[in-house]
């Protein structure tokens, strides 16, 4: 049975890890958009969507233990 405590930490952990790949992307993006590289815009435009990748796997490694 999943635990209150599982669940806190999910969030936790989905949090810290999806704001650190999405601000990196965000950041880097940017970083080079400022500098003239317009390559730098597919670094930043999916970094919202990206960063919930971690919440959403993690999510579903938690939801197989539910019974049933």
């Amino acid at each position: 049975m999943v635990s209150r405590g599982d669940v806190l930490m999910l969030g936790i952990s989905s949090a810290v890890s999806g704001c650190l790949i999405g601000g990196m992307m965000l950041g880097i993006g940017m970083d080079l958009i400022v500098n003239g590289q317009p390559l730098g815009w597919l670094l930043m435009l999916p970094g919202a969507p990206v960063s919930a990748l971690p919440g959403w796997l993690l999510a579903r490694r938690l939801a197989r233990q539910l019974p049933g």
